[in-house]
């Protein structure tokens, strides 16, 4: 009884999705981070959240990736996991187990490393901190890797609908939907200094138009087969 319970509980990981893998990464280093984040003079933040100061003096760089898989609540914790599996399923299936994996972190890399330069440089006025945000907040979450996959099906699947979680009945194609988000979010939080990382938002979302573009001009056929099954 005991080995049989041990072989599904085996068996159970090993038919993970590389998407089901990322969520539970995700809640489990979210939950750690959880009793970290609650002290905000602990020194162990700084490896796990990512601080524009820190990497511009060659510190903490690990951060850099580590804060994809870290949250600073609950509610942001459930937004991004719901984002990423009901976005990242189908794209895994596209796009192959292997390339997903890859084409999530180097994404999410990217979204980090971005928003650590503009911050770094131009976030240290009212105005600046406010279109780009502060050098001296520390940024946590998946939404740069989430906005990579959006901005790929913004370019292979642009008639793909997509709703907003919280208007669950109202949907556009992704060409539209995708960039409205993304350019609303950034204007109000500006307007109204929201803590959001628009600069990670939209270096992810760069990154996976970039790599649509890539794939949609390597595999033309494939793209255009894909393309009709999705009008």
């Amino acid at each position: 009884m005991i080995r049989r319970r041990r072989r599904s509980f085996i068996g159970f990981f090993r038919n993970l999705s590389v998407v089901g893998w990322l969520v539970f990464v995700s809640l489990i280093f979210s939950f750690v981070a959880f009793f970290i984040l609650a002290n905000p003079d602990s020194e162990l933040i700084n490896n796990f959240a990512l601080k524009s100061t820190n990497i511009l003096q060659g510190k903490y760089l690990w951060s850099l990736i580590t804060h994809i898989f870290v949250h600073g609540s609950f509610v942001h914790l459930f937004v991004n996991m719901f984002v990423l599996f009901s976005l990242g399923s189908l794209c895994e299936k596209i796009i192959g187990r292997k390339r997903f994996l890859w084409f999530y972190l180097v994404s999410g890399l990217f979204a980090g490393g971005l928003s650590v330069v503009l911050t770094g440089y131009f976030g240290n006025t009212e105005f600046g901190s406010r279109v780009f945000g502060s050098p001296d907040i520390y940024m946590v979450g998946a939404s740069g890797a989430i906005f990579a996959i959006a901005g790929l099906y913004v370019i292979l699947l642009p008639k793909l609908r997509f709703s907003i979680i919280f208007f669950p009945f109202f949907s556009l194609p992704a060409y539209i939907m995708i960039p409205a988000v993304l350019f609303i979010m950034w204007g109000l939080s500006a307007i109204f200094s929201w803590p959001i990382g628009n600069v990670a938002h939209f270096g992810g979302f760069l990154a996976g138009i970039v790599y649509g573009y890539y794939l949609k001009t390597k595999y033309k056929r494939k793209v255009d087969r894909l393309q009709r099954m999705f009008r």
